[in-house]
């Protein structure tokens, strides 16, 4: 779907660009005329997509591998994009990781620290290098939260955690920013189509089922699209310039109405 070159010529940082939420961000914002400067951990997924998306056009796109947990790391990426483009105008923070499904009991301290590093501390620290470079464009940061930061998760207490956190530190930043003319926003995601998706799937007794729980877990029944993800965050990127702190739900309706709730009334185990 052609973007209109909405963004054409600005600067847009993602994480965790190579696959899944992040991916479709890379090329909707390329597509809108976007300079991207994406990272992942796969060196090989992200040059691939690096190739075709510079092949695609109109924009550009410049892959940079990046551990998330390594400040060292997060600092190259924010300079090779100021390096390459002089400016940086939007920032979407996406990476991130979703544990085994298990109970607080079987979790470690160290577990969730891990977890937290990853979802919430790299987030952190791509703001505030990011920042300095967005100040001067009155740029914007987007932060992809979960709507199970708002409703929860069975077996998922840390992964829950992590990313009502995310939600929180936009707000926070939002209102420091401000005074900077940067907004800072975040979407939420329901059941999102992704690979990350499909592995959990893959690790229960019945995939096929748990397919189509997420699917029936929506009013819309099916799973949103990487696309739609990518689509709402250049809205927020190049449309909603007077939204700042603000969340957007990308749920297709799973938070609305009645369901199966009872965790008596189901197998205690089943967490699909």
């Amino acid at each position: 779907m052609a973007e209109g070159l909405r963004y054409k010529d600005k600067v847009t940082i993602v994480t965790g660009g190579s696959k899944g939420i992040g991916r479709g961000c890379v090329e909707v914002f390329v597509r809108a005329g976007s300079n991207v400067v994406f990272c992942s951990r796969g060196e090989a997924e992200g040059r691939e997509l690096e190739t075709q998306m510079n092949a695609e056009g109109p924009g550009s796109a410049v892959f940079v591998r990046c551990d998330m947990t390594s400040e060292d790391d997060i600092k190259n990426l924010i300079n090779t994009a100021v390096k390459k483009f002089g400016r940086i105008d939007c920032v979407i923070n996406n990476a991130g990781q979703h544990p085994p499904v298990m109970r607080i009991d079987d979790i470690s301290a160290d577990d969730f620290k891990s977890l937290l590093n990853v979802n919430l501390v790299s987030y952190f620290l791509v703001a505030k290098y990011s920042l300095p470079y967005l100040r001067q464009t009155k740029g914007c940061i987007i932060q992809d939260s979960s709507l199970v930061a708002d409703i929860g998760q069975p077996g998922s207490c840390t992964y829950v955690a992590s990313k009502g956190g995310i939600t929180s530190l936009t707000k926070a930043l939002a209102i420091d920013e401000s005074i900077h003319g940067v907004r800072v926003n975040t979407f939420s995601p329901g059941n999102v189509w992704t690979p990350m998706w499909e592995d959990g799937a893959n690790k229960t007794p019945d995939p096929e089922k748990c397919r189509r729980n997420g699917e029936n877990a929506q009013l819309l029944g099916r799973f949103g699209t990487i696309e739609e993800c990518g689509r709402a965050c250049l809205f927020l990127a190049a449309d909603a310039t007077f939204c700042t702190g603000i969340n957007i739900p990308l749920t297709g309706g799973a938070e609305l109405s009645y369901g199966m709730k009872n965790q008596l009334a189901k197998d205690s185990a089943d967490f699909v």
